[in-house]
Parts: structure tokens; C-alpha cells; sequence
């Protein structure tokens, strides 16, 4: 992947949701946002909505995404915004999920996630972070398939972090049952995961006209923001790995959401799957140790290919 060949845009790291998708008009489609009760989720759902998109809010907290989706309807004058439940870690809430669905799918986001949490297992034995970032959101991209291809034209966006330059996928162990626990290096494997999904998702479907597509959204740092809810003590310990760069520069809900937006809307991505983002413009292969760039084991297609195998059979064992 040469520099001349990343996909760039107006926009920057200070561009907002509200300025990506001033102009575009999603009238007649339809979206869906995991995690979409507060921070970055309620904010892309938000931009959606206000490009006249009809809007789903997925969610586990259906008292919370009431009250999210009555805050977007009133703030953008579009009352097309819906509530339905979804647990990322209960197989049977994300069946019943896709089982509702009616109709076409235009646009898929998922944004949901949680970060460096303590050693928590799902009841099938998954490591939580993997079972909520990647596992999940695959079952219910993979089972919205043939919505997604109904759409002639869908988007799938999968949100990542460089969270991901901590670590690959470890294949014979990701669900650290031999090695020690590390609650950043699970995140980081999930977060590849995240990447490497958007990969073969396009490989498989784009002859579907379905696209995928992983973007880093940048540090988000308010406490309704579930995926990015840290610790100062975490603060601190991200800032320590940084050694020699700048601190985090935290971006608010509204910078955050950008490049979802982008995503999912631009006309500039029409057609265009596989590859990951991040201030609202492509970004290339990680140079040295600069904590942002593109780790090459996130875009390996027989990874991307093992990963999509392996978490097929999790999901439907």
C-alpha cells in the first residue's frame, strides 16, 4: 500500500459528524448502531439520524435507548429512530435480533466495545473483551448477511482503535487459557480482530455490493463512553507505553464519531472495503513505533481468512 494510494478527505482529526455528513442524504435507508446509548454511539446515531437515515439503536439498556432515541429524534426532527435489544456476549439475544429484522440493511455499525477489563469469561468460556468486540459483532454481521445484500450497496463499519499495534490475533490461545492475562493485550487482540474482520468481510461479500471497513475514532474521554471507559491508573499506564510521542489528545463525542460517519456515508468510500482509517482519512503501515499507523498482521489475508473460520465455528458451536 503505497501513500498515493490511501484514501484521503477535507477532513481532520478536529472535524465533526455533523460536518461529515453535511450535505448527504440517506432518505429511505437504514441503520443499524450497537452501543448507541451514550458517547460516540449516541453521536453516530445522531449524524445518521440527521442525514435523514431511518436509525435502529442497538442496545442492552432499552430504558436508556428510549431515552436516546427520543434525545436524537427531537435534536434532528427525524422521528425515525428505533429501539431494539441486543446483549453482544448472549448468542440467543443476537438470534432474536436478526430473527426481527425486516427488510434491507444499508448501513451496519459496530461501535459497541469495552476495554481492558478484569479476567471475565462469557458462559461458552470466551474471553470477554474478544466475545464482546469481535465474536459479537460477527455474529450479527453474518447473520444480517442477507440484509446487508439486499441493500445493493450496504456499509458495514467496524470500530477498532490502534489499540490494535498491541497485539495480533494469537491463534492458539486467544482466549488466554494457557497464557498469562493481560487486560490491554486482550483488548489489543480484540481490536485486530476488529480490523481483520472488515478485511474479509469485503473479500467475501463485495461481490454483494456489501463493503467493510475498521477505523481508529480516537481517544473519547467521558464517562458515558462504555468502549473507552478507563481508569486514571489506565490513563497512566497507556501514557507510559507512549514514551517519546505526545500524550493522547482526547477528542469530544462529535470529533469522535467522525470517521463513522465517513464510513458510513461518504460518496468517496462508494465501492471500497478492506481498509482502516483514522482522523477521517486512511492511514498506512505503522512507521517505527509511532503509537498510530496500520499493524501489517492486521491486514494479513490468511489471517483475516483463519480468524473468519475460527470464529464461524465459535459462534454456531
Amino acid at each position: 500500500m503505497s501513500e498515493s494510494s490511501l484514501i484521503t478527505t477535507p477532513f481532520h482529526s478536529g472535524s465533526t459528524a455533523s460536518e461529515v455528513v453535511a450535505g448527504i442524504n440517506l432518505a429511505g435507508r437504514r441503520a443499524v448502531v450497537t452501543g448507541a446509548t451514550s458517547g460516540i454511539g449516541l453521536e453516530t446515531a445522531r449524524a445518521l439520524a440527521e442525514a435523514g437515515a431511518e436509525v435502529t439503536l442497538a442496545v442492552r439498556n432499552l430504558n436508556a435507548g428510549k431515552l436516546a432515541a427520543e434525545d436524537i429524534a427531537v435534536t434532528t426532527g427525524n422521528p425515525l429512530v428505533k429501539v431494539m435489544p441486543l446483549n453482544l456476549t448472549d448468542r440467543s439475544s443476537i438470534a432474536s435480533f436478526v430473527a426481527s429484522w425486516r427488510g434491507p440493511l444499508h448501513i451496519l455499525i459496530n461501535n459497541a466495545g469495552i476495554m481492558a477489563t478484569p479476567e471475565t469469561r462469557t458462559p461458552e468460556g470466551w474471553e470477554l473483551q474478544f466475545a464482546t468486540n469481535h465474536l459479537g459483532h460477527f455474529a450479527l454481521a453474518t447473520g444480517l448477511h442477507d440484509a446487508l445484500a439486499a441493500a445493493d450497496g450496504a456499509r458495514v463499519v467496524s470500530v477498532s482503535s490502534t489499540g490494535h499495534l498491541r497485539s495480533p490475533v494469537v491463534f492458539d490461545d486467544i482466549h488466554f487459557l494457557r497464557r498469562p492475562y493481560d487486560p490491554f493485550l486482550a483488548y489489543g487482540q480484540s481490536k485486530t480482530a476488529n480490523i481483520l474482520f472488515a478485511v474479509e468481510a469485503s473479500k467475501r461479500w463485495i461481490s454483494e455490493g456489501i463493503t467493510a471497513n475498521a477505523l481508529m475514532p480516537g481517544g473519547v474521554r467521558t464517562p458515558g463512553v462504555d468502549r473507552i471507559q478507563i481508569t486514571p491508573e489506565q490513563i497512566k499506564k497507556l501514557n507510559e507505553t507512549r514514551t517519546g510521542y505526545p500524550e493522547i489528545i482526547w477528542k469530544t463525542p462529535q470529533q469522535g464519531t467522525a470517521t463513522s460517519a465517513l464510513l458510513a456515508t461518504s460518496p468517496l468510500l462508494n465501492g471500497i472495503g478492506g481498509r482502516y482509517f483514522e482522523n477521517c482519512n486512511e492511514v498506512g503501515p505503522r512507521v517505527g513505533e509511532t503509537p498510530s499507523g496500520l499493524a501489517s498482521y492486521a491486514m494479513n489475508p490468511d489471517a483475516a481468512e483463519e480468524l473468519w473460520n475460527v470464529s464461524m465455528k465459535w459462534i454456531n458451536s
